[in-house]
C-alpha cells in the first residue's frame, strides 16, 4: 500500500497545546525515517536564494528542521548551506521518536545545531523558518491542515513554514510556503532531465493538493497549462531541458499565471506560483 493511501490522523484541535516547564507535548506520529544525503538540496537552495534576508533580519535566526528521520544528515546539510549566509544561525532538528534523538546526539553542537524531541507544536520553540519535509504524507487531509495551523501558530513574528514532499533521491520536489496568515506559494522543483512533462511532479504534490489534481480544480488546470507550455517549447530541447523548462515558465507567466520569485530560478528547474492560483475550490 502506498504512503498516499495509508491514513494517519491528529486529534481534533480544541485548544492550543499546553506547554509545561518550557516543553511542549509532542504532536504527531513518527515517519518511516528514510533519508539520503542531498535529498533536500532543492528546498535548501530555495531557502538560501529566497529566505536569507528573513533570517538576517531576525533577532534570533532560528530554523527548525521538523522530522529529520533516522539520520542527522539532512539537518547538518541545512546548517552547512545556511551558516555561511547568516550570522548566529541556530538550527534545531526535531523528531517525535526519542530513539532518533538519542541516535544523533554526537552531532549536537548548540547553539549552532541541536536535536530535540518534538512534533508539530515545534517543542515550544519560536522559529523564523520551519522546514517540514515528508512529514504529512501519512496523514489525512484534515489532519494535515491542523498540522499547518499548529506550526504556523508557533512561528516567530514574520516567520515561515516550508512544508513539502520529495522523492527518495531529491530529484522531484514540491513545497508550500506559509506564514502566520496562511499559504503563500506552491513551488515545483525537479531534475528536469528526468521529466517527460511537468505534471510528472503531481505525485509529489503536498497533502493539501495531491487529492485535488482532478479536472475542475485549479492545481490540475495549472499542471495542464504547464504541460502545454512545455510541449510548445519542444524546439528548445536541443539546448537542454533547463532551457525548455525556463521557456515553459515564461509562457505560463505570459498567459497570466501569477509566478513569483526570481526568474533566474527557472533555469534551476524550479518555479513558484501564488497559492491563490492553485488552492483547492469546494466541490
Amino acid at each position: 500500500m502506498s504512503d498516499h493511501t495509508q491514513r494517519a490522523s491528529l486529534p481534533p484541535s480544541r485548544k492550543a497545546p499546553r506547554l509545561a516547564a518550557g516543553r511542549a507535548r509532542a504532536l504527531g506520529l513518527p515517519t518511516r525515517g528514510t533519508t539520503n544525503a542531498n535529498r533536500l538540496r532543492r528546498v535548501d537552495r530555495w531557502l538560501v536564494a529566497t529566505q536569507v534576508a528573513r533570517l538576517r533580519d531576525a533577532a534570533r535566526p532560528l530554523v527548525v528542521d521538523l522530522g529529520y528521520g533516522a539520520s542527522a544528515v539532512t539537518t547538518l546539510e541545512l546548517v552547512d548551506r545556511l551558516a555561511p549566509e547568516i550570522d548566529r544561525l541556530e538550527v534545531v532538528g526535531l523528531e517525535i521518536d526519542p530513539m532518533r534523538v538519542d541516535a544523533v546526539a554526537e552531532h549536537r553542537d548548540p547553539p549552532r545545531v541541536d536535536f530535540r524531541l518534538g512534533g508539530f507544536e515545534l517543542a515550544g520553540l519560536r522559529p523564523v523558518v520551519v522546514r517540514a519535509f515528508n512529514v504529512l504524507r501519512q496523514y489525512d487531509e484534515e489532519s494535515a491542515a491542523r498540522a499547518w495551523d499548529t506550526m504556523r501558530g508557533a512561528l516567530a513574528p514574520g516567520g515561515l513554514v516550508v512544508e513539502g514532499t520529495c522523492d527518495e533521491w531529491g530529484r522531484r520536489a514540491t513545497w508550500v510556503a506559509l506564514d502566520e496568515d496562511g499559504p503563500l506559494t506552491l513551488t515545483l522543483a525537479a531534475r528536469v532531465s528526468d521529466l517527460d512533462r511537468p505534471s510528472d511532479l503531481a505525485e509529489r504534490l503536498p497533502k493539501a493538493l495531491i487529492h485535488h489534481n482532478v479536472p475542475g480544480q485549479p492545481v490540475h488546470a495549472f499542471l495542464t497549462a504547464f504541460d502545454a507550455a512545455w510541449a510548445s517549447a519542444a524546439g528548445l530541447s536541443t539546448f537542454g531541458p533547463r532551457q525548455r523548462w525556463a521557456a515553459a515558465c515564461e509562457t505560463l507567466a505570459a498567459d497570466g499565471w501569477p509566478l513569483v520569485g526570481p526568474t533566474r530560478r527557472w533555469r534551476h528547474g524550479e518555479v513558484s506560483v501564488r497559492w491563490s492560483a492553485v488552492a483547492p475550490v469546494p466541490r
